[in-house]
């Protein structure tokens, strides 16, 4: 029996092997398919006493019904077009990306789509998607649903314009699919679809009132805008320090304390992004949970203070979980505990 038990392994063989398995995997896919296509071209599922393609894939490969759909839907389309294969193989393209793009291959547009979808994340093939196929916006609509029991999800369907009714975006009840969902249109267009509580509706509708001479219309799109602006400028200046009109400089005692121009300076240098890089030098793309960090830490008996001994120079955006992984070899004292502070390093 195969030993799933891989805690032996040395990081670099674990590594090793898995990017072998994933490529592997990727061959294994695209060779399923052209099997799959091929069975679907000869209907041998009619000789073994099955009515359609999924149906066998159902009974006899047992799969479930949302691997069967996908997979025949895929074989399809990669029969029509079968530089496909090869883009799933090669790992250029992959399954989601495939059905993504399908309902848009046509035989002068497949291979620039399957050009510029190349290693893309399907976020990223669906901007590609809405820069060459806009899509209409959106009505603005709000829209109750119904309640579920602890457990299940609501989940979000494509939105598609209808007459327009009062504020955003329309959602359909079903289970074990996400809340949210933001989908591109057109370029610089997106959807939004969310659920709201009654106390959010609430606020949304009082921004609206509040904002009745300055936006008549109520568009929930401006109102969502200026919320955000504001929500956004508060946070800058709590988090980083944001300002036009910095004020004197504060000193404190705190040996982590990262002075507010210092924080401004940082933030902008590092473009609000960690700059922890792997050993074959890829940056963390993290641009969230960040704090500001020591370039020599305080931890290993670095030199921390105010601006006049640290500068700009000493401190860096660090991730968290990139921050613990350099600081877990040496933990800090005691009577220094780390603070999860975003303005402390």
């Amino acid at each position: 029996m195969k030993n799933y038990s891989l805690g032996h392994l040395a990081d670099h063989v674990l590594l090793r092997e898995l990017a072998a398995i994933v490529s592997q995997d990727r061959s294994t896919t695209a060779t399923l398919l052209a099997h799959l296509a091929e069975v679907d071209k000869r209907k041998l599922y009619l000789p073994a006493a099955y009515p359609s393609m999924f149906a066998w894939c159902l009974g006899e490969l047992h799969l479930s019904e949302d691997a069967a759909f996908k997979r025949i839907r895929a074989a399809r389309t990669a029969r029509e077009f079968p530089a496909l294969f090869a883009a799933l193989a090669e790992g250029r393209l992959n399954l989601s990306g495939l059905l993504l793009l399908a309902p848009y291959l046509r035989p002068d547009t497949a291979d620039e789509l399957l050009s510029a979808a190349a290693h893309k994340c399907n976020a990223e093939i669906e901007v590609v998607l809405a820069e060459r196929f806009p899509r209409p916006d959106v009505p603005s609509l709000v829209q109750a649903v119904s309640a579920r029991r602890s457990g299940d999800q609501l989940a979000v369907r494509p939105v598609v314009p209808s007459v327009a009714a009062e504020m955003p975006l329309r959602m359909d009840p079903l289970p074990t699919a996400p809340r949210a969902r933001v989908a591109p249109l057109s370029p610089e267009q997106f959807a939004l679809q969310v659920t709201i509580d009654q106390a959010t509706h609430d606020k949304l509708r009082r921004a609206q009132e509040l904002l009745g001479h300055a936006l008549p219309s109520g568009d929930i799109a401006e109102v969502l805008d200026r919320a955000l602006d504001a929500l956004l400028a508060q946070l800058e200046k709590r988090k980083l320090a944001a300002t036009s009109r910095p004020g004197p400089r504060r000193r404190s005692e705190s040996v982590r304390h990262v002075p507010a121009e210092v924080r401004r300076k940082v933030w902008q240098r590092d473009g609000g992004q960690c700059t922890f890089e792997s050993d074959r030098g890829k940056r963390c793309e993290a641009r969230t949970r960040l704090e500001f960090d020591h370039v020599d830490p305080v931890a290993r008996g670095g030199q921390a203070g105010h601006a006049a001994q640290v500068g700009p120079a000493g401190i860096r955006l660090r991730f968290q979980p990139c921050r613990a992984e350099e600081t877990d070899a040496a933990p800090e004292p005691a009577t220094q505990p780390r603070a999860a502070h975003p303005g402390r390093g």
